[in-house]
């Protein structure tokens, strides 16, 4: 049980999160939705070479983003607390 674990936490450690701006043409891999410019993403380049795509709120539900209060303003972000 603790090497599945491990192997899952290490899964999760390969993968990368890119905050992007669509140019219109891009498609949210769990809504499918078309983003229209200049709308934010969260792209996740996974382990196996593959990229996931997914618009604001399906990151919010996925808990791949938040918002968060900085310098006074309320602000979108894909980072990892």
């Amino acid at each position: 049980m603790a090497q599945v674990l491990k192997k899952q936490s290490l899964k999760e450690d390969l993968s990368m999160r890119r905050g992007c701006i669509s140019l219109g043409q891009v498609r949210c891999d769990d809504c499918h939705r078309i983003m229209p410019y200049p709308e934010r993403y969260l792209a996740i380049d996974e382990a196996e070479g593959t990229t996931v795509r997914l618009c604001i709120d399906c990151s919010l539900k996925k808990g791949y983003a938040r918002y968060k209060v900085e310098k006074g303003e309320q602000v979108l972000t894909f980072l990892e607390e």
